[in-house]
Protein backbone atom coordinates (compact mmCIF):
# COMPACT_ATOMS: atom_id res chain seq x y z
CA UNK A 1 0.00 0.00 0.00
CA UNK A 2 1.32 3.23 -0.93
CA UNK A 3 1.01 5.56 2.16
CA UNK A 4 1.40 8.98 0.19
CA UNK A 5 -1.32 7.74 -1.96
CA UNK A 6 -3.32 6.81 1.13
CA UNK A 7 -2.78 10.42 2.34
CA UNK A 8 -4.16 12.10 -0.43
CA UNK A 9 -7.11 10.36 -0.65
CA UNK A 10 -7.60 10.65 2.95
CA UNK A 11 -6.73 14.50 3.05
CA UNK A 12 -9.41 14.81 0.13
CA UNK A 13 -11.99 12.92 1.60
CA UNK A 14 -11.65 15.46 4.51
CA UNK A 15 -11.71 18.59 2.33
CA UNK A 16 -14.61 17.33 0.97
CA UNK A 17 -16.40 16.43 4.24
CA UNK A 18 -15.03 19.84 5.12
CA UNK A 19 -16.68 21.72 2.29
CA UNK A 20 -19.74 20.03 2.82
CA UNK A 21 -19.93 21.32 6.33
CA UNK A 22 -19.21 24.63 5.21
CA UNK A 23 -22.08 24.49 2.46
CA UNK A 24 -24.46 23.28 5.30
CA UNK A 25 -23.62 25.65 7.95
CA UNK A 26 -23.71 28.49 5.27
CA UNK A 27 -27.64 27.64 4.46
CA UNK A 28 -28.50 27.05 8.15
CA UNK A 29 -27.45 30.74 8.88
CA UNK A 30 -29.01 31.98 5.77
CA UNK A 31 -32.15 30.41 7.15
CA UNK A 32 -32.00 31.70 10.93
CA UNK A 33 -31.10 35.34 9.34
CA UNK A 34 -34.17 35.39 7.33
CA UNK A 35 -36.20 34.59 10.38
CA UNK A 36 -34.54 38.01 11.99
CA UNK A 37 -35.89 41.45 11.93
CA UNK A 38 -33.90 44.15 10.20
CA UNK A 39 -33.20 46.62 12.34
CA UNK A 40 -31.79 50.39 12.06
CA UNK A 41 -30.25 52.09 15.17
CA UNK A 42 -29.56 55.57 15.91
CA UNK A 43 -28.18 58.17 17.95
CA UNK A 44 -30.54 61.44 18.56
CA UNK A 45 -28.09 63.97 20.26
CA UNK A 46 -26.26 63.15 22.92
CA UNK A 47 -28.52 61.40 25.83
CA UNK A 48 -30.97 59.74 23.36
CA UNK A 49 -30.86 56.32 21.24
CA UNK A 50 -33.24 55.03 18.62
CA UNK A 51 -33.90 51.34 17.56
CA UNK A 52 -36.63 50.52 14.79
CA UNK A 53 -37.52 47.34 14.07
CA UNK A 54 -38.72 46.36 11.58
CA UNK A 55 -41.83 43.21 12.14
CA UNK A 56 -44.43 43.06 9.36
CA UNK A 57 -47.09 40.83 9.84
CA UNK A 58 -46.61 41.00 13.52
CA UNK A 59 -49.51 42.21 15.66
CA UNK A 60 -49.16 44.80 18.02
CA UNK A 61 -50.46 42.09 20.80
CA UNK A 62 -48.11 39.80 19.59
CA UNK A 63 -44.51 41.57 20.62
CA UNK A 64 -42.93 41.30 23.86
CA UNK A 65 -40.14 43.98 24.65
CA UNK A 66 -37.62 42.55 27.84
CA UNK A 67 -34.83 44.60 28.88
CA UNK A 68 -32.15 41.77 30.82
CA UNK A 69 -28.48 42.22 31.98
CA UNK A 70 -28.79 45.05 29.20
CA UNK A 71 -29.77 43.48 26.65
CA UNK A 72 -32.65 44.73 25.15
CA UNK A 73 -34.75 41.46 23.51
CA UNK A 74 -37.60 42.04 21.04
CA UNK A 75 -39.67 38.98 20.38
CA UNK A 76 -42.84 38.52 18.07
CA UNK A 77 -45.03 36.41 16.45
CA UNK A 78 -45.88 36.47 13.16
CA UNK A 79 -49.08 35.13 11.76
CA UNK A 80 -49.58 35.87 8.17
CA UNK A 81 -51.82 34.31 5.66
CA UNK A 82 -52.61 35.06 2.27
CA UNK A 83 -55.74 32.98 0.99
CA UNK A 84 -57.28 33.40 -2.40
CA UNK A 85 -60.73 31.25 -2.71
CA UNK A 86 -61.78 31.00 -6.55
CA UNK A 87 -64.39 29.05 -8.43
CA UNK A 88 -61.39 27.30 -10.04
CA UNK A 89 -58.30 27.77 -8.09
CA UNK A 90 -57.20 28.16 -4.37
CA UNK A 91 -54.04 29.97 -3.18
CA UNK A 92 -52.71 29.35 0.36
CA UNK A 93 -49.38 31.48 1.28
CA UNK A 94 -48.66 31.28 4.99
CA UNK A 95 -45.46 32.52 6.96
CA UNK A 96 -45.82 31.76 10.39
CA UNK A 97 -42.54 31.73 13.29
CA UNK A 98 -41.49 33.20 15.83
CA UNK A 99 -38.57 36.03 15.19
CA UNK A 100 -36.54 37.62 18.13
CA UNK A 101 -33.38 40.06 17.97
CA UNK A 102 -31.56 41.15 21.06
CA UNK A 103 -29.33 44.37 21.21
CA UNK A 104 -26.69 45.10 23.96
CA UNK A 105 -27.57 48.50 25.80
CA UNK A 106 -25.07 51.12 25.64
CA UNK A 107 -23.83 51.62 29.11
CA UNK A 108 -26.07 53.66 31.62
CA UNK A 109 -29.42 53.36 30.19
CA UNK A 110 -32.04 54.00 31.87
CA UNK A 111 -34.42 51.31 31.39
CA UNK A 112 -37.15 52.59 33.38
CA UNK A 113 -37.44 55.30 30.32
CA UNK A 114 -37.76 53.12 28.15
CA UNK A 115 -40.74 53.88 25.68
CA UNK A 116 -42.12 51.55 22.13
CA UNK A 117 -44.53 52.58 19.74
CA UNK A 118 -45.71 50.17 16.99
CA UNK A 119 -46.90 51.84 14.00
CA UNK A 120 -47.14 50.17 10.21
CA UNK A 121 -44.95 47.40 10.71
CA UNK A 122 -42.32 49.08 12.26
CA UNK A 123 -41.42 48.82 16.14
CA UNK A 124 -40.02 52.10 17.48
CA UNK A 125 -37.89 51.95 20.72
CA UNK A 126 -36.47 55.02 22.32
CA UNK A 127 -33.24 54.45 24.85
CA UNK A 128 -32.88 57.47 27.23
CA UNK A 129 -29.13 57.88 29.32
CA UNK A 130 -29.93 58.08 33.27
CA UNK A 131 -29.73 61.39 34.33
CA UNK A 132 -26.72 61.16 35.68
CA UNK A 133 -24.82 60.27 32.87
CA UNK A 134 -26.40 63.12 30.60
CA UNK A 135 -24.20 65.56 29.53
CA UNK A 136 -24.63 69.10 31.34
CA UNK A 137 -24.12 72.53 30.11
CA UNK A 138 -22.30 74.72 32.74
CA UNK A 139 -23.09 78.54 32.52
CA UNK A 140 -19.92 80.57 33.45
CA UNK A 141 -20.22 83.68 35.40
Amino acid sequence: MDIVKTAKEVGHNVEEKVEHGLEVAKESFANVASHLPFANLAKKGNDTFRVEIDLPGVKKEDIVLKVEDNILTVKGVRKMKNEVKKDDYYLCESNFGLISRSFVLPEGIDTEKIDAKYEDGRLYVTLEKEESRKAKSIAVS
